[in-house]
């Protein structure tokens, strides 16, 4: 078996320090990864792997981040999850707030990958996985979101080609809601738009970040290596439609 196929080595994870991000930074280490975390944001005292603080809007800060990462040998695992949000009309979207969506959301996730493409290419083994969402079919008072993510999408269906022959899968994961920090600020409980949301999944239910985390542990499984540029949505039957109330 290929070192490669076994749930060992690294994995760099942006944004890994609460929500989604804990939940795959939980389940990765608990697989057998030495899991690296990139975030601004202090995770919680009983965290796993190793915390490496950096602002990831911070386009040479990350880019240094990366480079002490690289310092003590490649990383062909990576999972782009970092993701802030501003629920706003769009009237009200400052140019700020736009800019700063897009470097944390969308430019993070190219300077990580182009930072750690050489170790995959040497390798000739290389997994992605982005963290896209289901909003970017269509969510009111999420354009700076919106846009990022859904560029995150394209961007992972651009790499897929470039690689798909040199044996890097590059996926995406599009969450629904989930019950996470992020989740819960932009909708808060008891908000007639948070109960709207409940009403469209078909399940009925908010999804947990372990049901992200074990879509994602998939898709860096190297028995994984025929599927790339997809885009996996993980958000109780909400893509598909809304069952009758």
């Amino acid at each position: 078996m290929s070192v490669h196929a076994e749930a060992t080595g690294r994995v760099v994870v942006t944004g890994g320090s609460s929500g989604i991000g804990e939940g795959i930074v939980r389940r990765l280490h608990g697989d057998g990864y030495a899991v690296v975390n990139l975030d601004i944001q202090a995770p919680k005292p009983d965290a796993v792997g190793q915390f490496l603080q950096v602002d990831l809007g911070d386009a040479a800060a990350t880019q240094a981040v990366l480079a002490a990462v690289l310092a003590d040998g490649p990383v062909t695992r990576l999972v782009n999850n970092v993701g802030i949000v501003w629920p706003q009309p769009v009237g009200e979207v400052s140019l700020e707030n736009v800019e700063r969506s897009l470097a944390v959301n969308l430019r993070s996730a190219f300077l990580c990958f182009q930072a750690l493409l050489p170790g995959m290419q040497a390798a000739g083994f290389g997994r992605v996985v982005n963290i896209s969402s289901r909003t970017l079919m269509g969510k009111e008072l999420r354009t700076t979101y919106g846009m990022s993510k859904g560029g995150l999408l394209a961007a992972t269906r651009t790499w897929a080609l470039e690689f798909a022959q040199q044996g890097i899968t590059v996926n995406a994961i599009g969450p629904g809601p989930i019950n996470t920090e992020l989740f819960q600020k932009g909708n808060p409980p008891g908000d007639p738009r948070t109960d709207a949301i409940l009403r469209s999944v078909p399940m009925r239910r908010f999804g947990e970040p372990a049901e992200v985390a074990h879509a994602v542990a998939s898709l860096l499984d190297a028995r994984a290596g025929f599927i790339t540029g997809q885009i996996l949505y993980v958000c109780g039957g909400q893509a598909v439609g809304v069952q009758a109330a």
